[in-house]
């Protein structure tokens, strides 16, 4: 019997695994898309969670596909992944997330998603499965762009308010508004094209690993629209205590301030959208915020809030690591 038939049952199961941990990304970082427009009440919380989800999954018709392809084959070595891979590494991501959740930190699933993909990885085939290029790529993106995210979002702060410098306070709050409103759609873009696509890159390697796309390592359409309606899903359902930490724990936002950190949050998703590469739209966020922040004065910014949400990313990797590789030996057991 062909080998396919044999695994049919087994990889059904890990693409409905995947849909799941790609909802959870949708109701985790939830609020990456709408803090800003909640926290200076421009939307309702039901609006803001139903205009997401309506731009995650609109990016479907702007942008390519490199970040899942990046997922799928420049983390770990498409050719050594198995279904226990596959499972320790979505089963270590889902599990720190809903941690992290259920404590109203908003860390990363992206970071969640490479642990686990690593720490399965390395069990399974040991520092030779890791592609070590593209690993460096991404782990340097994760570092850099909430750094640039907080200078961009911190540049168009201070050129914006130099430029409506002579308007009056009610013009110029009418203007941002609908900036605001503007930037928040491009930032759920954004999310939708990077984040929803790194579930794309996992199924799609499950797929090509057990022979259903040939030698052919492509991104199926049936994928693309499951991926980005199950994040889009996740993203109706809220995600309140992040929306909450994120809109107004970390510092106090107006309309100028949140157009200016969805605009900056946007260029950072857009260009690395562009190249293939998977970042933290959680960290390209809170970069954003504490950047419109402390463009108005330091003390604006909770200080020790932003510590507790740095001190998240910093375990992600290795905690969703160490889960991922008990997973991957647990599901080796069967």
């Amino acid at each position: 019997m062909h080998p396919i038939g044999l695994a049919l049952p087994l990889i059904i199961a890990l693409v409905a695994l995947a849909l799941a941990f790609d909802f959870l990304n949708g109701l985790h970082d939830a609020a990456n898309s709408i803090a800003t427009v909640v926290a200076t009440r421009l939307l309702s919380p039901v609006q803001a969670v139903l205009f997401a989800a309506f731009f995650n999954f609109s990016a479907y018709w702007l942008f390519g596909l490199k970040v899942a392809e990046t997922v799928g084959k420049g983390i770990i070595n498409k050719d050594v992944v198995t279904p226990a891979v596959v499972f320790g590494a979505l089963v270590g991501a889902m599990t720190w997330n809903v941690i992290t959740w259920w404590r109203g930190i908003p860390s990363s699933s992206s970071h969640a998603l490479v642990g686990g993909l690593l720490g399965a990885g390395l069990l399974h085939a040991g520092p030779g499965a890791i592609v070590w290029g593209g690993l460096t790529t991404t782990t340097v993106a994760i570092v850099l762009s909430p750094m640039i995210g907080l200078t961009v979002s911190m540049l168009l702060f201070m050129a914006t308010a130099w430029v409506f410098m002579r308007v009056t306070a009610r013009a110029s709050e009418t203007v941002f508004k609908r900036l605001h409103l503007v930037s928040a759609a491009a930032y759920s873009l954004g999310h939708g094209a990077n984040d929803a696509q790194k579930t794309m890159g996992i199924i799609t390697v499950l797929l090509y690993s057990q022979g259903y796309l040939g030698t052919s390592f492509h991104v199926p359409t049936w994928v693309v629209l499951s991926c980005y309606t199950a994040i889009g899903i996740g993203t109706l359902s809220g995600g309140w205590k992040i929306i909450e930490t994120m809109g107004s724990r970390i510092t106090k936002l107006t309309h100028h301030q949140g157009f200016c950190a969805s605009a900056g949050g946007s260029i950072m998703l857009f260009a690395a959208s562009a190249f293939g590469i998977p970042v933290s739209t959680t960290h390209t966020i809170t970069g954003c915020i504490v950047g419109v922040g402390a463009a108005r004065r330091t003390s604006a910014v909770r200080w020790p809030v932003a510590q507790r949400v740095a001190t998240a990313w910093v375990v992600t990797i290795p905690a969703s690591a160490v889960v991922g590789a008990l997973f991957y030996a647990i599901a080796r057991l069967f």
